[in-house]
């Protein structure tokens, strides 16, 4: 899918990440395409405009991971018909970013019950300021927030599956969550990784580099070689890859900690390139120079 973008790189950032630019240009909607992916029997993927979306489908219904944007809602219902036709009883929201979560109320309004972590409905609620992106965003529409809300965890016995519910806090955001189907063997991961570029880490609401490592050693042991992994962007993944994902990860903030330890300036860092070694599988999302602020802007507070 092709976006349609200014000059600046933190346009794109907005775009792909917040939904922001997307939001601003609606008519690229009509161009996006809904892609179905069977991940297991039951279990798909839809990949669009936003988040990657997690499908279960059963003699319950259906249950979604994720809603992408409103404009995409009708798109993303014919998908699904596709698949089966029954109704759309819950949606799981990984984080409250717009490009997870802007299909909630057009949903919510259908008859779906919204869950997520306790901090997205507290973030939902209220204006959000996002001081590297110099944005502002508003409150959530009400029929938009979720209706059930959790701490620490919760089980979902869906569709003939234990969906298991996990906060993983202080990583991405304060408020992500990782949804794993323990029969399909299949984890929905959120923001909390991202296949083929670098991610996001929103600091400013609680995310952290050294958070995001952990994120992923903690998914790491709960899934297997078989496991199907779905990220929150990028295609179908497995556990090899987020291994690969975590290590460069780890690589990145070390290199950036050492030249904060010696001093060096946001510019110096940049020019020393820190990810040069991954860029060329790493700059499919943000750009490269984003996520090196992120995580200098992160290390350097501490």
């Amino acid at each position: 899918m092709k976006f349609y973008l200014k000059k600046q790189w933190i346009y794109l950032a907005i775009l792909v990440l917040m939904g922001i630019g997307l939001l601003t240009f609606g008519q690229e909607f009509e161009k996006v395409q809904i892609e179905t992916v069977k991940v297991r029997e039951g279990v798909y993927m839809l990949l669009g405009g936003g988040g990657n979306i997690g499908v279960s489908v059963g003699k319950d219904g259906i249950l979604l991971i994720d809603s992408q944007f409103a404009q995409l809602v009708e798109k993303i219902k014919e998908a699904i018909a596709k698949i089966n036709s029954g109704p759309i009883r819950v949606v799981l929201n990984t984080n409250w970013h717009y490009d997870h979560t802007y299909g909630n109320e057009l949903l919510g309004k259908s008859g779906a019950i919204i869950f997520a972590h306790e901090n997205s409905r507290k973030r939902m609620i209220s204006e959000q300021n996002f001081p590297e992106l110099n944005v502002k965003m508003p409150p959530f529409p009400e029929t938009a927030l979720p209706l059930v809300t959790f701490s620490e965890s919760l089980t979902l016995h869906f569709n003939g599956d234990e969906i298991g519910v996990i906060h993983i806090e202080n990583a991405h955001s304060d408020a992500d969550i990782a949804v794993y189907f323990q029969k399909a063997n299949v984890i929905h991961t959120g923001d909390l990784y991202f296949f083929g570029g670098y991610p996001f880490i929103d600091v400013p609401h609680g995310g952290s580099i050294d958070g995001m490592i952990g994120a992923a050693d903690r998914i790491l042991n709960m899934i297997d070689q078989n496991t199907k992994v779905i990220p929150g962007h990028g295609r179908l993944s497995n556990r090899d890859e987020l291994q690969k994902f975590r290590n460069m990860l780890a690589t990145v903030r070390d290199r950036i900690g050492r030249q904060i330890k010696e001093g060096k300036t946001i510019e110096e860092v940049l020019a020393s390139k820190p990810t040069a070694d991954f860029d060329k599988d790493m700059g499919q999302l943000i750009p490269t120079e984003m996520f090196v602020k992120i995580v200098y802007d992160d290390l350097s507070k501490r």
